[in-house]
């Protein structure tokens, strides 16, 4: 609304991405934290409790505390879209249908959670990755039909190494997969999965904005993508979200996002990091879900090699809490990381 008004007004200010990014921000956190009470005393009510799984560390406290949050900062974050992105642009579409579509799945796999009482209930492995893959090739096709580029770049080359033409689209697919389940995997502690979401978020949303800028894009000799730029607004307003779920997430939480959060935010990850031609990159600036994803693949591999663990209980941040780390510890020491991870990515930028 802010863009439209601008352009009927012929006011300048809300033209600029940057101002409208700040604003998308406001009010999605604002917008969180005013709905939040009210999804908190609803899902109280109707006992929509977190389940907790068997094979985790005691978290008997826990058992009782609301989840599907996610759905919260979702909304919160197509609310701020709506007043101000260019909607127009086909960018905005593809990461609106990625926020909504991965959402939706994960809304589906927690809502079977919560009714059945079961943390291993809900949708079906093969279900969900069916489902997820199938929204992902709708997101790449669509970038595919909007001309997007598909060369394939790696971090210190300034020329791409290749054109993946319709390979793409795999690739793209995987990329998305990998993300969304490594933030999935991840938020197992409170707020272990949001600050580095944030991080990643505002990251990446620097990336695209780099990318879509003739002029920075040309001196930091990054790609320039016509039209990626205003991604910022969106990406924002999710961090914006965020945010605000965290003053209700963070140690001791009040509420859970559950896989209607983590979903979305591994889907949304993966689609900046196509539309910033940062593919490989995301593997340092989501260095935290890159970790717990290894510890589990390490994991079942080992036992299943050697019937022997290697970490006491994967994801990694379980194995520290048997260790007998505090919680909090581990949640805090976890965010540093990828907050340090992040800086180094964004200096990789300037060496090309």
């Amino acid at each position: 609304m802010l863009y439209q008004l601008s352009q009927f007004l012929d006011i300048n200010l809300f033209g600029y991405i940057s101002v409208r990014a700040g604003f998308s921000f406001f009010i999605a956190f604002i917008f969180t934290l005013l709905i939040m009470p009210k999804y908190l005393a609803w899902a109280i009510s109707k006992k929509a409790n977190q389940p907790i799984s068997k094979y985790v560390p005691a978290h008997e406290g826990k058992r009782h505390t609301p989840t599907m949050g996610g759905a919260v900062f979702l909304v919160s974050t197509m609310i701020a879209a709506l007043l101000t992105v260019d909607l127009s642009n086909i960018y905005i579409w593809g990461g609106l249908i990625t926020l909504l579509g991965f959402g939706l799945v994960g809304f589906q796999d927690d809502l079977g959670k919560i009714i059945s009482g079961d943390n291993l209930e809900g949708l079906t492995p093969r279900g969900k990755m069916g489902l997820l893959a199938v929204i992902a090739a709708i997101v790449a096709g669509l970038l595919l039909y909007a001309g997007f580029p598909t060369e394939f770049y790696v971090p210190f080359l300034k020329t791409p190494l290749f054109d993946m033409g319709y390979f793409a689209v795999p690739f793209w697919v995987l990329v998305f997969l990998a993300t969304t389940n490594a933030v999935n995997l991840t938020d197992g502690l409170d707020g272990l999965a949001t600050v580095p979401s944030v991080i990643a978020l505002f990251s990446l949303g620097a990336i695209i904005y780099v990318t879509g800028h003739a002029i920075f894009s040309q001196y930091l000799l990054v790609p320039n993508i016509k039209g990626v730029g205003e991604m910022t607004v969106l990406a924002t307003a999710l961090a914006g979200g965020l945010l605000g779920f965290l003053w209700y997430n963070c140690y001791p939480a009040e509420v859970f996002m559950g896989d209607t959060g983590s979903l979305a935010i591994g889907g949304f990850l993966a689609y900046l990091a196509i539309l910033g031609k940062s593919e490989v990159l995301l593997i340092l600036i989501g260095i935290i879900f890159v970790i717990e994803t290894v510890s589990v693949i390490l994991q079942v591999g080992s036992f299943k090699l050697r019937e022997k663990r290697i970490f006491r209980m994967a994801p990694i941040h379980h194995h520290y809490e048997l260790k007998g780390w505090a919680e909090n510890k581990i949640i805090v020491r976890f965010w540093m990381i990828a907050f340090i991870a992040n800086i180094l990515a964004l200096i990789s930028f300037k060496f090309r």
